[in-house]
């Protein structure tokens, strides 16, 4: 039996760059997902301006309040000044958005409120179907 010598195989000089791409892949989607994570708001004095009023022939609007102590009141309620539930609001609310879709609805919030409070009304608001929420200004400079 003839044994035949073995072909010797040359060094392949490559590097294969597969796995490398396949890293910076994936280095890249994770920094594509953690970059808006990072950004944090910066403290700044928002400047002051006057906000053009709504139109006289627009439809009365409907506005959610929110007092000092976190009490809810609507325009719309039966007493306008009574304090109501969240639950109510928002029941009210739906209400007359599926009697006028189309009606705005406006948040005004007292001073000392604290931004989580106006946040939770707004969420609220949202949860009972309203597509836009307008902030209500004090129009007086001091």
């Amino acid at each position: 039996m003839m044994v035949m010598p073995r072909k010797r195989r040359k060094p392949v000089a490559e590097i294969n760059v597969v796995p490398y791409i396949d890293v910076m892949l994936v280095l890249l989607i994770i920094f594509m997902v953690t970059a808006p994570l990072i950004t944090q708001g910066v403290k700044v004095d928002l400047p002051k301006a006057s906000a053009e009023a709504l139109s006289e022939d627009s439809k009365p609007p409907l506005v959610a309040s929110v007092d000092a102590e976190g009490n809810y009141y609507l325009n719309q309620n039966t007493d306008p000044d009574a304090p109501i539930s969240a639950q109510d609001l928002a029941t009210l609310v739906a209400a007359q958005l599926e009697v006028e879709p189309d009606t705005p609805v406006m948040v005004n919030g007292d001073g000392a409120v604290s931004y989580n409070q106006i946040v939770q009304l707004m969420v609220l608001l949202q949860r009972a179907g309203v597509p836009s929420v307008g902030l209500m200004t004090d129009s007086s400079e001091s």
